[in-house]
């Protein structure tokens, strides 16, 4: 059962003018050490979230808004927007935001007459939606964006050809370019550049911000990299390990500031988020220490579409079984301007890093299945192919030991098109973004504890109420290197990014976390 009007009546929840008020108890647990034994108490504490629910026109800007994902999202807001049609050989298609987690998944909410009842994930919150998202940005290719739309080959002709006459005029402000950072391949498309030093870049992106914002009259702004995957830049004393030191290294223009930073550190000085949707590490601890001081929201990195969001499910599945996954190895091969670049040694590192690293949390919260420092052999391939070009092929060999000395190997074989899964990830991790910019919550006791010292004091209000952390853990779900604050653990189990995502919105509107006791019934 689908419940499109849906609205939790609870004393615990206040509905004012432009805002919800709920009252949620957090149970969690605590460990004390008593000799040889571990005591575990379960603990209940309070928490007031208040969330404004005046939902804002929102513009988002690009960086690589001329690539495959850039032109696939802009064709898809106005296929959207525009009711377009299009016939193919398989029959009549109509647009849709299917594989958008905010726009095409529901919530379980209750039951009703002994049937369960769920809502779509964008009636739990006021959220923005996608055909209302204002579209601009940056691209190194000056091709306005009908024609990087035919040039990316993702979308059905017909579809593009009733689009051509909406995006031809759209063109991408000039980019921030640096040959160091992304494979010499990508050099003859580089037309439309910032030229000039680092501080000079950073200023003319600051400037497109402000330009954009009032040219369009949107109320907010974010910022997403959807451009080349860069190559791991270096963290160096004195130059990107803290905040003063990045914006001194920005002015003596130090050559290992990579593209992408720069566009996070423009970002963050104008009050802006910034989300990074590649495998690099742009949020060296300079840039992370900027963003938590001035209370911006950050988060990453990589867009986590296919093979990875398959694997951090199956693995959980095989560990959480008690089954000993002992040998991974994913091959890739794919043919569009990412596969291009990624053919290159020290871009296609920066990838492996971010899909290497998904099991980690899954293989340490097992310590009968593995010794300490153990760890499947785990292996990631990419390999350019151009005939194939945004169908992505995705092989994968999971090898784990059973019971008495067995063996079991999986095989899987996956066909998808690399644009169409991640053009909703990108529209949800802006959309999600925004609304956790409005939602402010504190803690039992905390009231008066307004100007208590911490890094999100300064945005407490009068009432104690403070902003989510800067550094965006609950976007986890869409990546698949999770950026999280400092000393929190990091989770790639897919299910448990899920349901982290899900409890907080439901908390917002005085819903219990779900769970699947279902002792109603039994």
């Amino acid at each position: 059962m689908l419940l499109d009007n849906f609205k939790v009546e609870s004393p615990n929840v206040e509905y004012g003018d432009d805002s919800i008020t709920s009252t949620y108890s957090y149970q969690s647990t605590d460990l004390q050490q008593k000799g040889d034994r571990w005591i575990a108490r379960p603990t209940n504490t309070q928490y007031k979230f208040k969330t404004d629910t005046r939902v804002p026109k929102l513009g988002v800007m690009l960086v690589g808004w001329g690539g495959n994902n850039g032109t696939t999202v802009t064709a898809g807001i106005l296929a959207n927007k525009l009711g377009c049609t299009w016939m193919t050989k398989e029959g009549l298609k109509k647009p849709n935001y299917w594989g958008s987690l905010t726009q095409a998944s529901t919530v379980r909410v209750g039951n009703f007459l002994g049937e369960e009842a769920y809502t779509p994930m964008s009636s739990l919150l006021p959220m923005v939606h996608p055909n209302d998202i204002v579209l601009g940005g940056w691209d190194i290719s000056g091709l306005n964006m009908a024609e990087a739309m035919e040039r990316a080959q993702v979308l059905d002709w017909e579809l593009q050809r009733q689009l051509v006459p909406h995006m031809k005029d759209l063109e991408p402000l000039p980019g921030i370019y640096d040959a160091d950072f992304i494979a010499a391949n990508q050099d003859s498309r580089a037309n439309n550049v910032i030229k000039g030093s680092r501080q000079h870049q950073v200023d003319t992106v600051r400037q497109n911000i402000r330009s954009f914002q009032a040219d369009t009259g949107v109320d907010k702004v974010i910022v997403l990299w959807t451009a080349n995957t860069e190559r791991f830049g270096e963290v160096v004393e004195g130059v990107n390990d803290t905040a003063d030191n990045f914006l001194a290294a920005i002015e003596r223009d130090e050559p290992e500031l990579a593209p992408s930073s720069l566009y996070a550190a423009a970002c963050i000085q104008e009050g802006v988020p910034f989300i990074n949707g590649s495998p690099q590490n742009t949020f060296v601890p300079g840039l992370i220490e900027m963003a938590v001081q001035r209370g911006v929201l950050i988060a990453g990195d990589d867009f986590k579409s296919g093979q990875t969001k398959l694997k951090s499910v199956l693995v959980d599945f095989l560990v959480g079984a008690g089954i000993k996954p002992t040998s991974i190895v994913s091959y890739n091969h794919l043919g569009n301007n990412d596969g291009m670049n990624l053919s290159a040694p020290q871009t296609f590192r920066s990838k492996e890093i971010s899909k290497s690293n998904v099991v980690d949390d899954m293989v340490a919260s097992n310590s009968i299945l593995y010794a300490p420092g153990e760890h499947p052999d785990h292996v990631v391939v990419i390999k350019y192919v151009p005939y194939v070009r945004d169908s992505k092929r995705a092989m994968d060999e999971y090898m784990s030991e059973l019971f008495m000395g067995g063996k079991s190997t999986i095989a899987i074989h996956n066909t998808c098109e690399d644009s169409l899964l991640a053009s909703p990830i990108i529209l949800d991790l802006v959309i999600l973004a925004e609304l956790l910019g409005r939602i402010q919550f504190h803690r039992e006791g905390e009231a008066a504890q307004a100007q208590a010292a911490g890094s999100t004091a300064a945005a407490r209000d009068l009432a104690g109420y403070q902003a989510m952390h800067p550094v965006a853990s609950l976007l986890s779900y869409l990546t698949k290197a999770p950026l999280v604050p400092d000393g929190t653990p990091v989770i790639n189990a897919l299910a448990r990014q899920r349901a982290a995502l899900e409890n907080v919105l439901r908390a917002c509107v005085g819903l219990a976390p779900d769970n699947n006791m279902l002792l109603e019934f039994k």
